[in-house]
């Protein structure tokens, strides 16, 4: 089903400005949650990656957080002269670099796990325990589309 078409799509009340607004607004709120750390919420999301396991080379974070390559080598430079990760050579393939999180980005996991939460909760404070289910299900369908 089609549900805009040339003569009913307003940009102001189509579903991509309320995603964007919504992506928007949640980004203000975790970059004053973590101001202090001297990280923003695009850093956040490398380093939870990376504490979490979840990747741990540059291509992967790339793909997984659907930055372009050049902004995420500019993000992990800042990262690395932070000293919240450093970039280590493949023992496998010395083309390849690994990402590891020093002890600095070990335990800004930490304090970014005790923060993130509530940003989160603060948003979601007016759901219902099935709504957010729903509203997990239905955002994983829109991304999977």
């Amino acid at each position: 089903m089609k549900y805009y078409n040339a003569e009913n799509y307003d940009p102001a009340s189509s579903i991509g400005l309320s995603l964007s607004r919504a992506r928007n607004l949640l980004a203000r709120e975790m970059d004053a949650a973590i101001r202090d750390l001297d990280i923003n919420h695009q850093h956040l999301g490398i380093i939870m990656a990376l504490g979490r396991k979840m990747a741990d080379t540059p291509l992967e974070l790339s793909r997984m957080l659907e930055i372009d390559t050049g902004l995420m080598t500019r993000m992990l430079d800042r990262l690395e002269k932070q000293e919240v990760l450093q970039r280590v050579r493949s023992v496998d393939d010395r083309r390849s670099v690994n990402l590891q999180l020093t002890r600095h980005g070990k335990q800004m996991v930490e304090k970014i796990a005790q923060r993130a939460p509530d940003v989160l909760n603060a948003r979601l404070k007016d759901f219902s325990a099935s709504e957010f289910r729903e509203f997990q299900r239905l955002l994983l369908k829109f991304i999977d589309a």
